[in-house]
């Protein structure tokens, strides 16, 4: 099968590396990180954006800047990827794990209100493969309960809740620009924000306490040093001008993809919410509905074929190891989690990059292998 291969890159790339290499800066002071965090921010609806090496630090940046400390507790989704709890555990506070809801992979806000206790500080959203959760929900419950809600938008750059985009609705967003994001230099994140008072302090965090307008060698606050460097940068200005129309053609090949599966009725495709205005489509997540149906092998027939798919995580995060010791997280019971890891799978978003030929031989595929296991 004709898939593209990611990250993609061209002279442009080239171009803007070579003027940083060309220059005397390559650190986190080069023009070209202002530049991006500009445009980033505000194509989120944001006022701010602070960029950093990767999106696992921007989630600690967050929780250190809202003071989540020992004998706090976190709300976190028990199905995402594990830095959103790690961020929480490495504050000191505690993970408290709760349900998603069944079809759209994303945290289910009648969980949420069942797990807050006096120690609740705050709330992460996960934007599962790309739809928003159910921000409105969200939003209410933590204005009603005085949390703070932080959305982990790692999988919706560009995705939209009734117009407006991930990272603007919580205190603030945290992006990820890993290598297989659909936004990516490799490595990187960005933390956006509309409160001004938080993205001062996080500039300072991120730039190990230092003030701006004050001399270099004069650092006010305990912090860290969490620079994106000039070459992550100018590859981010060169990939992002090519998102807009990246998010097109794979919400196109998506739709095309459902609709010559919609006789199909063994695969349930994401539920998206009709008030997800835009999808990033960094995931395209279904469920197996019929239990006879073996996931693993049905993955297995895909990749044979050469569709890229995953079997969903092995287990909801509190399943972990690391989450496996007394008292390192709280789970409630979350049996639409347990359910998932056992009959979900994802298609990445480069088979939504492919013509229109390629996406209609994968549909033959897909039909093909639940027609044999069936």
């Amino acid at each position: 099968m004709d898939i593209p291969s990611w990250p993609q890159a061209d002279e442009r790339e080239a171009e803007l590396l070579r003027a940083v290499l060309d220059s005397p800066q390559w650190g986190g002071f080069h023009p070209f990180i202002g530049e991006f965090e500009q445009s980033f921010a505000a194509y989120q609806h944001c006022r701010h954006g602070i960029s950093a090496c990767n999106g696992t630090v921007t989630l600690e940046l967050a929780l250190t800047l809202l003071d989540i400390k020992p004998g706090d507790e976190v709300i976190v989704p028990a199905i995402s990827f594990v830095a959103t709890a790690t961020a929480v555990s490495r504050a000191g506070a505690l993970p408290v794990f709760v349900d998603i809801e069944p079809y759209s992979f994303n945290i289910d806000p009648e969980r949420v209100v069942e797990a807050i206790t006096p120690r609740t500080r705050a709330i992460i959203a996960v934007h599962f493969g790309g739809p928003l959760a159910r921000m409105d929900a969200l939003q209410a419950i933590a204005s009603e309960r005085n949390l703070q809600l932080i959305e982990d938008a790692a999988h919706a750059h560009g995705s939209e809740w009734n117009g407006k985009r991930a990272g603007s609705f919580g205190v603030c967003g945290s992006f990820s620009f890993q290598n297989g994001k659909v936004l990516s230099s490799g490595e990187g994140g960005m933390v956006t924000t509309n409160d001004d008072e938080f993205a001062e302090r996080a500039h300072s965090f991120a730039n190990q306490g230092r003030v701006k307008g004050e001399s270099f060698f004069k650092h006010f606050h305990l912090s860290s040093n969490l620079r994106m460097t000039a070459f992550q940068a100018a590859v981010l200005i060169a990939q992002f001008e090519r998102l807009p129309d990246q998010i097109q053609r794979r919400t196109a090949n998506a739709e095309r993809l459902k609709r010559l599966l919609e006789d199909v009725p063994e695969i349930v495709w994401q539920q998206v919410p009709a008030e997800v205005t835009q999808n990033s489509y960094y995931l395209l997540p279904a469920r197996l509905r019929n239990a006879r149906l073996s996931r693993d092998d049905f993955h297995q027939a895909l990749t044979s074929a050469g569709i890229p798919s995953t079997p969903f995580y092995p287990f909801p995060l509190y399943g972990n190891p690391l989450y496996q010791e007394p008292g390192t997280c709280r789970a409630m019971p979350c049996p639409n989690a347990e359910a998932c890891v056992g009959d979900a799978f994802w298609l990445s978003h480069v088979l939504l990059l492919a013509d229109e030929q390629t996406i209609d031989e994968a549909a033959r595929h897909i039909r093909q292998a639940v027609g044999v296991l069936k």
